[in-house]
């Protein structure tokens, strides 16, 4: 891992009308438009639907570290986030999060384990650590 501060630089580009180009070196660029509440077409990313990817693709990848550095075996993980967005005292922002993990483990797997390490992956991933907003964890375990 790099030293810290880490920086991560991004360009996003647009006109009047139209896709805006979200870019980063190194990186496919992504076009996105407002999500259809909001009166875009709705077959985008929008900036609320990459937020709320953010927290899923970071949960998984977070607990991929924490498995791996544990030694839990696992499958498969998928993770469905449902991001709340609401307007409170004149504000719209979002309001929460829920993260429905769906783990499978091989057969003989403790999966009491399996379900801590997804919770220590919740309380570790960088991006729900950084929203000031409540996050709810569903944990589901099959084996395999």
């Amino acid at each position: 891992m790099h030293p810290f501060p880490h920086q991560y630089l991004v360009r996003a580009t647009g006109k009047a009308e139209g896709l805006i180009a979200v870019s980063a070196p190194a990186v496919p660029t992504l076009q996105t438009a407002a999500p259809a509440e909001f009166g875009g077409p709705g077959d985008q990313w929008s900036p609320e639907t990459l937020l709320v990817a953010a927290a899923a693709d970071c949960f998984i990848l977070t607990f991929r570290a924490i498995a791996g550095a544990s030694k839990l075996a696992w499958n498969d993980l998928t993770c469905d986030a449902d991001g709340k967005l609401d307007r409170v005292d004149g504000v719209t922002r979002f309001t929460g999060l829920t993260l429905r993990a769906r783990l499978s483990v091989p057969s003989g797997t403790d999966t009491e384990r399996a379900r801590r390490l997804l919770e220590k992956a919740e309380k570790n991933c960088l991006i729900t650590r950084s929203l000031a907003f409540p996050i709810e964890l569903i944990c589901e375990l099959a084996v395999a």
